[in-house]
């Protein structure tokens, strides 16, 4: 892509625009990812540290590049992972499969959009399994 001077998500193009219907708000932390990975070259690891965050749901697109390579790098800082079922896709559907069935059970949980809601309640156990 870079070879083609292809920019579908690069920082100022409408491809990387938060969507309209999100929810968010103008003191949200707001992290420009570089490349494949939320991690490469970004402050998120420092913030998630600061944070004292343990556990990652991944959402977006495509799940065989951005969510898996973000999975991968989450899982290797010692996160857990949950990837939002409903909330993931892909243009290449068998690609796709073939890294959720890598990912569920080792390096992430493939959860319903509802077990997520549900591990978040304030009453809730703990983390998703």
């Amino acid at each position: 892509m870079r070879d083609n001077d292809i920019k579908i998500a690069i920082e100022g193009t409408r491809g990387a625009q938060l969507h309209a219907d999100l929810d968010w708000n103008p003191n949200d932390v707001t992290i420009i990812k570089k490349r494949y990975s939320a991690f490469f070259k970004t402050e998120l690891e420092d913030l998630l540290e600061e944070f004292g965050v343990g556990e990652l749901v991944l959402c977006g697109i495509n799940t065989h590049a951005c969510i898996r390579m973000a999975a991968i790098g989450a899982y290797q800082r010692d996160l857990r992972v949950v990837l939002a079922e409903e909330c993931i896709d892909s243009y290449n559907e068998q690609h796709a499969r073939v890294s959720l069935d890598y990912m569920n059970g080792k390096i992430a949980k493939v959860a319903v959009v509802a077990e997520v809601i549900e591990a978040l309640r304030p009453s809730a156990a703990g983390p998703a399994q």
